[in-house]
């Protein structure tokens, strides 16, 4: 699954959480998804908040197959920028 699918898939999710802060997933190579409040692009843009990780730990991410405080203590991911946003953000997408 590319970024856009995912980011798709995020849109249903994001559109009617309140969510009023942004975010950004980046995936290095493979692009980003921004989410600024019920919006989801994958262009890139600046964020409250960057999480870097790869394509496949996303999907797992999302998937529920990955726990997001395991992933950031193990390295799979990382967290640039207000931490209270990727906090805010695992309560949306979890």
């Amino acid at each position: 699954m590319g970024v856009q699918e995912i980011a798709d898939q995020l849109k249903s999710k994001v559109a009617s959480a309140g969510f009023d802060k942004s975010v950004k997933f980046d995936t290095g190579a493979d692009g980003v998804i921004v989410i600024d409040g019920a919006t989801v692009s994958t262009t890139d843009a600046p964020t409250d908040c960057t999480i870097k990780l790869s394509l496949d730990n996303l999907e797992s991410l999302l998937a529920g197959d990955l726990n997001p405080t395991m992933a950031f203590m193990t390295g799979k991911l990382k967290v640039e920028g207000d931490m209270t946003v990727a906090m805010a953000l695992s309560q949306l997408v979890g």
